[in-house]
């Protein structure tokens, strides 16, 4: 199918950048050296040459097993886990003479735990191959010879296809552009999820390929490609094309990268370079790296400790053992029921050192229930279920791009509660990424009624009304009729509808709104049914300035390729007219010259020089006669800075034919040459042409910030968390938005690092590296030592920190990055702008080994991969297309804002419920575990079990596992409200107050205390006589006796630690008690070789009986006062920040402002970022006392 003619629109005219035609800068030397032997045979992928490499498939791979595999692998993953790997142990010596109880009471609960853990690990896996299939599937039309193209799959595309991708489809793999719809072969490409930017970027294809027309130009298509081995360089490429017996250099210009998508262009042919896990996008996606909790890694020493004890409670009785079966040889068998005189070995007086041996291998055997089998599945079950809460609350989902919180995975729930320090991204996290015009100044006259966040934050924080228009400022309320256009929010009746014609400088405000209309580089379309037109721009302040033009009057809705066309009103005639420009020359904006000129002739025939750039560079080349303006103009720009604009001056100047004629000699000269001082001598010819310029105003566009940003930074501020913004965008663009999210506020000290000193810059210039490295690097170390001194002496005063990324690549090097992060720290906020993505990664490393604290990285593209895998807690932002930081994160959401309920109400109660859920696992094993060595002590080491086996065995499975699942999902302290209300109950989690070794070693005593009241209590209770006719209690009496009282015993202490009773809590925990009496009967009703110690010992022995009820229910209440006189007085009389917060619910002062405030006050710091937080530590009387619940 032929594809038709190509849009004539020559972008060669706009850009100022050379076509391909053989000339460029980069080193092509090492073309076939090592590193650089890549050769791509193109539209030939099956011939000799190509199919004999072994190149890549393009089949995309990110599981982590095979079917094959899985097994193998998986079972590995399992018995790495020292728990695991120890039941395993001692499952395999329960099948040898050693064991006191059956192998497969043993081995069963081992099987069952394991089991439930890789179908967990499997369905997991198995949700990742979807991912990978829906991708590897997507469609693509590839050339199969004859000029005739046909739909294949991604994942069967090879190297030296050449393929055809169309408008708003993603590049299938790594291509080299060989040409597009459009005649000078440019397209436009979207590289969101590479970089995080929705601005538009521009390729251009060879000047040689882009004669390709069509489909049927292919058919004799060959060209040779001898290009750079895989590498995850995005932003390099050196290679070299044979075409038609001639070379021609490849740069970046020329290269397609998978995953990006192509716009505002109908098609584009490109040929496969290089495919699958070569491609540069998944060069730079490393493997997640395996991430633990904090509470985690805690909790595998506090298993180390429990065999620590279970080690030196089997060597205590094994010693003791040796010593009494010794004894028997001496003292005419005291033990003479253990028959010593019949035993081989296990009590055999003779070798009493080899019994002791064999019985601290039994003990070990015995004491193994010290140990949770069921403690990692337990947690896994509750943080999957955790993981679907998050996923399915509706307070995170975004309705407006339909998506919801999703927690990609489950193992770090709990650090969610323990976040100290946020690391963000700027564009696409804090930002929509959407520029709005909202004021500008023109002839010294600032127009525009529009509020920025900023100032609102303001005006709350003084308390103080805003005055607009002479009246009170009122929040607007969307209605139906208010139409809302994107990037403009302008409202000044001076102006809009043609009003501006009756200022009294109408005719510099037409020529400001000319010159928005027409100086940039934006492309319209527009639609042909409704007229109307929208803008392709290469970034959103540009795109805002052409919409403002056009609402204000001024619609630019045409570009050829030497021309600009737009509507503006005729302020004479009142009618709207046509008129078009010339365009000469575009010289580009870029960070060195931070400004942005076109040269055009008019219909008049005169030549304008149309320019617009930053204050720093724009005031200095106004000529004298055109500062007119000039003092109000820094007035106005000076107040757009502080309510948080990004703003531009604008200015113009008419030219002479001979100055033209001299500057386009000199300009296209400079374009054409190809020394290494090309860049230069473009910004000489520039600098000459652009002075003597007329000042015609400044325009302040506001980076909308996402809804409620400021509000969400706030409460996380007054949780005590800190925020650090890690931007790849300028300083003042990153202080602007500082200012607008609340990060930064009016009259906070800043320290700022920069490399802009004249010495610097006079060291620059005279372009030794060396001596700038060293001068720079002394630079930086000085103003951090500076920055801590000011820090330390002023320790009350809020601080912040801004440093670019030059200083930042040497305040990360070895012997530096200790005083940077300790100044850091001591700072209220932190802004790194110009960051590269692996100075983003190395900060949140720092902050992460540093600190010790958990880490949160946040962003929103590819840039952010890097922070996001080395954080603690990586959050992907989902945007509108860009899904690599989303596939790279822990945790996706689909708005900043949703960090606030995610981290303040989820991880707080993820962290409670972990917290509570492992103390109390430990606490309910001690009481068992306790309880059989003090039976085995009273049966003089000999072995014995307290308790039947299966017991034994199911007492971790059946009989208290479920009610602490129930916990660990379902308990609240307190509500979400209150978590939101109360900020600061955050803290412990920060402080970690709740999975201290404190609070452990207590749940643990308080186990060993309820282990030793039951075990003492029942044996002196059924002592000497049992029932009423005075038989004395079997140990199949005294075991199930026991065993009864510690399942109620666990179960009820579990209830008295829940805080949030539920329906499944009562019918888990009061069922899980009846579940034992019904195994007891159902269990002891079997055949007596089943059952054996337990047949009918329930219906026969112990449910007739009296004194098993009284014993049950006296056993109960006395091993629970202990923990309830405990919790009462510590909560009366040294109550926790959670308790003061239940009191106030349940007093019902949660709606007196007075006492709530006082509560809410009383760890926030006068440091505190947030204007509430700031607010209430300047007012409140109780900021020098220390929260004592958190010492």
């Amino acid at each position: 199918m032929r594809t038709g003619r190509k849009k004539k629109l020559h972008f060669s005219k706009i850009y100022s950048f050379k076509r391909g035609k053989g000339v460029y800068e980069d080193d092509h030397s090492h073309i076939g050296g090592p590193g650089f032997s890549r050769v791509v045979h193109c539209n030939e992928p099956e011939g000799p040459e190509g199919s004999s490499r072994n190149f890549a498939t393009n089949y995309v791979k990110s599981t982590k097993y095979t079917p094959a595999t899985f097994l193998p692998k998986s079972l590995f993953e399992q018995f790495r886990r020292v728990a695991n790997f120890y039941f395993l142990v001692i499952g395999i010596l329960s099948f040898t003479k050693l064991a006191p109880y059956s192998a497969v009471s043993s081995v069963i609960p081992l099987a069952i735990v394991i089991a439930a853990t890789m179908t967990k690990e499997g369905i997991e896996d198995w949700q990742r191959m979807r991912q990978d299939v829906e991708m590897n599937n997507r469609k693509v039309l590839v050339h199969e010879g004859g000029g005739v193209f046909k739909q294949t799959e991604w994942k069967n595309l090879r190297v030296g296809d050449v393929v055809k991708v169309e408008k708003d489809q993603f590049f299938p793999a790594d291509l080299v552009l060989l040409s597009s719809s459009y005649e000078d072969a440019v397209c436009y490409v979207e590289t969101m999820n590479l970089d995080g930017e929705t601005n538009l970027k521009l390729k251009q294809a060879l000047d040689v390929t882009s004669s390709i027309n069509d489909e049927h130009d292919l058919k004799d298509f060959r060209a040779l490609i001898r290009c750079e081995d895989p590498n995850a360089n995005l932003y390099s490429f050196i290679g070299t094309m044979d075409f038609e017996e001639q070379q021609y250099p490849l740069s970046p210009q020329q290269l397609l990268l998978r995953d990006s998508k192509l716009r505002n262009t109908d098609h584009i042919y490109g040929a496969v370079i290089f495919t699958g896990h070569d491609t540069k996008v998944i060069q730079n996606s490393t493997d997640p790296p395996s991430k633990r909790s904090k509470i985690e890694k805690k909790m595998d020493k506090i298993i180390y400790l429990l065999f620590g004890v279970l080690f030196m409670l089997a060597f205590i009785g094994s010693v003791y053992f040796g010593v009494k079966t010794k004894d028997d040889q001496e003292g005419g068998h005291k033990r003479w029921y253990l028959k010593p005189e019949s035993a081989e070995i296990f009590f055999d007086p003779d070798r009493a050192p080899a019994a002791a041996v064999y019985h601290f291998l039994t003990a070990l055997l015995l004491y193994s229930y010290l140990i949770p089998i069921s403690l990692y599945v337990s947690i896994e079950i509750v943080k999957v279920l955790q993981s679907i809460f998050i996923n399915q609350d509706a307070h995170m989902y975004y309705e407006e791009a339909d998506k919801p919180a999703h927690a990609r995975t489950s193992n770090l729930n709990e650090e969610l509660g323990q976040v100290e320090t946020i690391l963000s991204d700027k564009t696409g996290t804090l930002t929509c990424n959407s520029m709005e015009f909202i004021k500008c100044s023109v002839a010294g006259t600032a127009y525009g009624y529009g509020v920025t966040e900023v100032e609102k934050a303001v005006a709350k924080r003084k308390g103080s009304p805003l005055i607009v228009k002479g009246k009170e400022f009122v929040e607007p309320h969307d209605s139906p009729d208010r139409l809302a256009v994107k990037g403009y929010n302008f409202d000044d009746d001076r102006v809009v509808k043609g009003n501006w014609v009756n200022e009294q400088h109408a005719d510099v405000i037409q020529k400001f709104f000319r010159l928005l209309a027409v100086c940039h580089t934006a492309i319209p379309d527009v639609n042909e049914k409704t007229g109307k037109v929208t803008y392709e721009a290469e970034s959103p302040d540009e795109a805002a300035f052409v919409i403002a033009a056009r609402e204000l009057g001024f619609e630019f809705f045409k570009r050829t390729q030497n021309s600009v066309s737009i509507y503006e009103l005729n302020p004479i005639s009142g009618r709207r007219e046509e008129r078009s420009y010339k365009l000469l020359h575009v010289l580009e904006f870029n960070s060195t010259r931070k400004r942005m000129s076109v040269i055009v002739r008019n219909e008049e025939g005169k030549l304008l020089l149309l320019c617009k750039g930053a204050d720093s560079v724009m005031f200095e080349r106004l000529a004298i006669s055109g500062r007119k303006y000039e003092e109000k103009t820094r007035e106005h720009v000076n107040e757009y800075a502080d309510a948080g604009l990004r703003t531009l001056i604008l200015a113009y100047r008419e030219l002479s034919e001979g100055e033209y004629e001299e500057f386009d000699e000199k300009f296209t000269e400079a374009k054409n040459s190809v020394s290494a001082d090309r860049e230069a001598l473009i910004d000489e010819a520039t600098e000459d042409i652009e002075k003597n310029l007329i000042l015609l105003g400044a325009t302040a566009v506001e980076d909308k910030l996402q809804q409620g940003v400021p509000e969400c930074i706030d409460k996380l501020a007054q949780a005590g968390i800190k925020l650090w913004v890690l931007t790849g965008d300028k300083m003042e663009t990153a202080i602007n938005i500082g200012y607008a999210c609340s990060l930064l506020r009016q009259g906070m000290k800043h320290i700022t690092i920069t490399l802009e000193s004249p010495e610097i810059k006079a060291l620059e210039k005279e372009g030794d590296k060396d001596a700038i490295a060293k001068a720079s690097k002394k630079s930086v170390i000085g103003q951090i030592r500076d920055g801590q001194a000011e820090v330390s002496k002023l320790n009350t005063e809020a601080f912040a920190l801004v440093i670019d990324g030059k200083s930042l690549a040497f305040a990360l090097e070895d012997d530096v990055k200790k005083q940077f992060l300790e100044l850091a720290v001591g700072c209220a906020s932190v802004i790194c702008c110009r960051s590269s993505p692996k100075q983003k990664a190395l900060v949140t490393r720092l902050v992460k080994e540093g600190s010790t604290k958990t880490t949160l990285a946040i962003g929103d593209g590819a840039n952010d991969v890097g922070m996001l895998q080395e954080a603690d807690i990586g959050i992907g932002i989902s945007g509108v297309e860009g899904m690599q930081a989303v596939m790279a994160s822990d945790i996706a959401i689909a708005q900043f804002r949703f960090l606030e309920r995610l981290l303040l109400v989820h991880g707080h109660w993820c962290y409670r419920r972990i917290s509570t859920m492992i103390c109390y696992f430990f606490y309910k094993n001690l009481t068992f575990g306790i309880t059989v060595f003090l039976y085995e002590a009273y049966t003089s080491f000999s072995g014995q079990p307290a308790y039947n086996d299966w017991f034994l065995s199911l007492y971790n499975v059946f009989f208290t596992s479920l009610p602490v699942v129930a916990l660990g999902v379902f308990d609240q302290d307190v509500s979400a409200r209150f978590c939101l209300k109360f900020p600061l109950l955050y803290q412990e989690g920060i402080q970690n107050i709740l999975f201290s070794w404190r609070r452990i070693i207590g749940w643990m005593l308080n186990g060993v205390c309820s282990a030793v009241i039951i075990f003492f209590f029942t044996i002196k209770a059924l002592s000497p006589g049992f029932n009423k006719d005075g038989k004395t209690a079997d140990y199949q009496i005294v075991g199930a006796t026991m065993y009864t009282c510690i399942v109620w015993v666990v179960n009820c202490q579990l209830a008295l630690a829940i805080n949030y009773f539920t329906l499944i809590h009562h019918i888990l925990i009061w069922g899980s008690i009846a579940f034992w009496y019904i195994f007891l009967m159902i269990y002891g009703a079997m055949p007596i070789n089943t059952s054996t110690t337990a047949y009918k010992v329930f219906v026969e022995s112990l449910a007739p009986t009296p004194a098993f009820h009284i014993i049950t229910i006296f056993v109960v209440l006395s091993a629970l006062v202990p923990f309830f006189a405990y919790n009462a007085i510590q909560t009366r009389f040294f109550p926790q920040y959670h308790e003061k917060v239940q009191w106030i619910r349940h007093e019902g002062w949660c709606e007196d402002p007075e006492y709530c405030n006082l509560v809410r006050n009383r760890s926030i710091r006068p440091t505190t970022v947030g204007y509430t937080a700031r607010s209430l530590a300047r007012t409140n009387p109780l900021q020098d006392q220390r929260h004592e619940s958190y010492t």
